[in-house]
């Protein structure tokens, strides 16, 4: 999560005159704990002085607010980042612990109406943007959308995501590839080291083939170069925005099959076959890295998706079955196995499977749904009720959640 500037308080030039006597924490002792997702410790360390507050480095008696960082994983288990001594404290209200959103909204720098507490899992994000799921899935692998959390090895996409997710398909239907879009994010973290996701904390745009990146003072070319852009000055000669912009549709040589040595390498040559709708040739490099390498429960997935892809049911069956095996608690497989057993009619054994992925991550949105789906067809409504509700509780915003109202016969 990176603050929209138009809503963040801390600057450069800030001083003691802009002191903010009637924050709420003005007095208080806090520790950040984990990595924050908006701002860097030292922009921290000046907003809270500048809200009165005293930001300390270490975890002590003397702190009553700890703030949980945006980007800690695993989503909501803050048992494993805080010792026992401060848990029982936090029960006892002698220290509030809050994440980093709450801690931002109480300072009034996120407005709460933003709803950036709600998450989209790869599938929901696939069904808002009308999109196939292994196209979502390609983009996280290639690092062209971020997740936002990551829970059992599945990811939780924010609302920025969707918004860069947007502006790449916008990308791709004008004749880019992905290939070549993460070329150019790149070569944009190359220019701002900082960023981890370059596409929703830039103001970048899309016109065409190109990716336009704005911010104040001047042009910056790809490779660094400074230079005037004259249909940005403004009538009084001034310089509105910054714009760099470069084509994006630059072809990337793929590399010889034969000259694949590391598992990293053999992966990108992979994701390069599927952008290429090559699914033939991704399933047997999958299967040549599973020979050089042992299989693992990340390739036996992909491997499971793209036979699921042509069609072949039982042989992706048994790759999700392997997947499992080797991570037990890798939810994403378990729900992508459930389906594929509905599929083939095996519905006793997808109905487990679910509860089995439901046991290690409860709070999974789209295995309610889609175990809701499969107790109704087995005419188990009274079975299936309870997680239609827990699936529109977790995601009321799904592009899925009017069919939960419906069949709940409730209104929006």
């Amino acid at each position: 999560m990176k603050l929209p500037v138009a809503h963040s308080e801390f600057s450069e030039s800030s001083s003691d005159e802009l002191l903010n006597t009637d924050s709420p924490i003005s007095g208080h002792r806090i520790a950040f704990v984990g990595k924050l997702g908006s701002m860097n410790r030292r922009e921290a360390r000046e907003l809270v002085r500048r809200h009165q507050g005293v930001m300390v480095e270490r975890i002590d008696q003397s702190v009553d607010l700890i703030v949980i960082g945006a980007d800690v994983l695993p989503l909501g288990d803050e048992s494993e980042l805080l010792d026992d001594w401060v848990i029982e404290a936090s029960a006892q209200g002698r220290v509030r612990v809050i994440n980093e959103t709450q801690f931002w909204q109480e300072l009034g720098i996120v407005e709460p109406d933003l709803d950036i507490g709600r998450f989209y899992t790869p599938a929901m994000l696939a069904g808002l943007l009308g999109l196939p799921l292994s196209t979502i899935r390609r983009w996280h692998r290639r690092g062209l959308i971020t997740p936002t959390r990551q829970v059992k090895k599945l990811a939780y996409f924010d609302f920025q995501e969707i918004a860069s997710a947007r502006r790449i398909a916008r990308l791709i239907a004008s004749g880019a590839t992905a290939q070549s879009i993460e070329t150019k994010l790149s070569r944009l973290a190359g220019l701002y080291p900082n960023l981890q996701r370059p596409l929703c904390q830039l103001s970048v745009i899309v016109e065409g083939r190109q990716l336009l990146l704005r911010q104040g003072g001047g042009l910056i070319e790809p490779g660094g170069q400074m230079r005037i852009d004259f249909d940005s000055l403004s009538p009084n000669g001034a310089m509105d925005d910054q714009e760099i912009s470069f084509p994006i549709n630059e072809p990337v040589p793929p590399v010889p099959l034969d000259e694949l040595v590391t598992p990293d390498e053999f992966l990108r040559a992979a994701i390069d076959f599927e952008d290429e709708d090559n699914l033939k040739g991704a399933v047997e490099v999958y299967r040549a890295m599973s020979l050089a390498f042992g299989p693992s429960s990340d390739s036996s997935f992909r491997l499971a998706e793209l036979l699921y892809q042509q069609g072949d049911l039982p042989g992706a069956r048994e790759r999700y079955y392997l997947a499992i095996e080797l991570d037990e608690s890798f939810v994403e497989a378990r729900a992508s196995l459930g389906c594929v057993l509905v599929e083939l009619g095996e519905q006793e054994l997808a109905m487990a499977t679910f509860y089995g992925a439901l046991a290690h991550h409860a709070d999974y949105p789209d295995v309610h749904f889609y175990l809701a789906r499969l107790l109704d067809e087995m005419e188990r409504a009274s079975e299936a009720e309870p997680h239609w509700q827990k699936f529109l509780d977790l995601a009321p915003k799904s592009p899925w959640a009017e069919e939960a109202r419906q069949r709940l016969g409730v209104d929006q």
